[in-house]
């Protein structure tokens, strides 16, 4: 494990996301703001084939996060979205790796700057609101 929060994934993601911006159509949106830090994100999903993407502006972390969350979410069902990300959550509060996360593993090093886990989840609360059908 890494705790070098800026590792070349992180900085990759935050630069070239493959997930960024609004589709021309989507089902559900939601927004998530840290006025601590100024991040912001807005998650659009779309129910067909449960795509994601999203809009994003802040911290090299939140804007890795929600890339890699928008690719490892996909597909995936509602129980699934919520089993990963609390599968998510402990490896970004603790530093543990979980060989399901995959690539998302690259945010394990966030545990060590309590700050900024808040951070890397904010994409993922949006998104719980989002499948909830909440703005």
């Amino acid at each position: 494990m890494s705790t070098d929060i800026y590792q070349a994934l992180i900085m990759d993601r935050s630069k070239n996301p493959r997930f960024s911006g609004a589709p021309p159509s989507y089902d559900h949106a939601a927004e998530g703001n840290n006025p601590m830090c100024g991040d912001r994100t807005k998650i659009f999903v779309t129910r067909d084939g449960m795509k994601i993407a999203h809009e994003s502006s802040g911290c090299a972390i939140l804007l890795a996060s929600a890339d890699l969350m928008a690719e490892a979410v996909a597909g995936l069902d509602t129980a699934k979205i919520q089993n990963l990300y609390n599968e998510f959550e402990a490896t970004v509060t603790t530093g543990t790796e979980n060989e399901i996360l995959g690539p998302l593993n690259a945010l394990a090093g966030v545990h060590a700057y309590r700050s900024r886990i808040r951070c890397a989840t904010l994409p993922w609360a949006a998104l719980r609101d989002a499948l909830q059908g909440t703005v």
